[in-house]
């Protein structure tokens, strides 16, 4: 039986007045900085018209300066490979792993749980010498492997609970049945779970797509070459001993913004599904 959900419309007058504030407040405090970096963009010297003041009159020169002389695509396609490569390879491992500590009885189950929710704790910075020596040893310091590698493994205990999550509201009986009709196990994964839990996996892609795009710790650190640098890591060329270009800076971030925000807007419907609940309601 479907569980039937009310209409904003439908709610008591009390709690529509709150829903509507709540919904204000997130809104405004989400949109203010975009807002406020927009305009920034715009001024030909931020910091002469600080804040939500309007500029005197538009100046272009940041935009046009980040795409002619930084070559800003380059720097977006390394991001780009980066980031999806990165993402392929963390979500496969991921998915597959937790659907046998979902799905399957083994020793140290929970101990498992317990050890990947503990690395939700541990600060990248605490992690700096290890995976910074382990980058020189394989020989892959100032590539872009480096990265892929860092950040197949970053996040992995965000995106492990978030398919998991998913794994567990699918019914048993759909296993069964597969395993009846002669599936394996690798099989029933492919063909029936794999399907049914796609907005919980799209959802976690997504969301590691974005820390990856968005990172820069690891970027600055193991990558020197200005070529292979990605976008995060190039906002800092902006900044000099002795100047910072404001304007170029603020055009570029809001360039760099754009990705994700559009990224978010084509994937939105997985996120509803995946925060929704389960892919069968019973």
């Amino acid at each position: 039986m479907k569980q039937k959900f009310r209409t904003l419309n439908q709610l008591p007058l009390g709690t529509r007045i709150i829903t509507y504030f709540c919904l204000g407040w997130a809104l405004l405090v989400s949109l203010t900085p975009i807002v406020w970096l927009f305009l920034s963009s715009l001024k030909e010297d931020p910091l002469a018209r600080p804040g939500f003041q309007l500029p005197e009159s538009i100046h272009l020169e940041g935009y046009i300066s980040t795409f002619r002389d930084l070559h800003v695509m380059r720097y977006f396609g390394n991001s780009m490979l980066i980031s999806i490569v990165s993402v392929v390879i963390s979500i496969v491992m991921i998915s597959m792993s937790a659907y046998v500590v979902a799905r399957m009885e083994f020793k140290g189950k929970r101990l498992v749980n317990v050890m990947l929710a503990t690395t939700l704790f541990i600060p990248a910075t605490a992690l700096t010498y290890p995976v910074y020596n382990l980058v020189n040893q394989l020989g892959i310091y100032n590539t872009r492997a480096a990265l892929i590698l860092i950040y197949s493994c970053s996040g992995i205990a965000v995106s492990f609970f978030v398919i998991k999550n998913y794994y567990d509201h699918i019914p048993k009986e759909m296993e069964d049945a597969a395993r009846i009709d002669g599936c394996g196990y690798f099989q029933t994964f492919w063909h029936v779970i794999f399907p049914m839990a796609r907005p919980g996996i799209m959802t976690a892609g997504v969301l590691a797509f974005l820390n990856n795009w968005n990172e820069y710790y690891w970027a600055s650190l193991v990558i020197i070459d200005r070529d292979k640098l990605t976008v995060p890591a190039l906002l800092s060329t902006f900044t000099t001993a002795f100047r910072t270009n404001y304007n170029g800076l603020f055009s570029a971030m809001v360039i760099i913004i754009l990705p994700p925000i559009l990224l978010y807007c084509i994937f939105n419907k997985f996120f509803i599904e995946a925060l929704s609940g389960g892919a069968v309601k019973g």
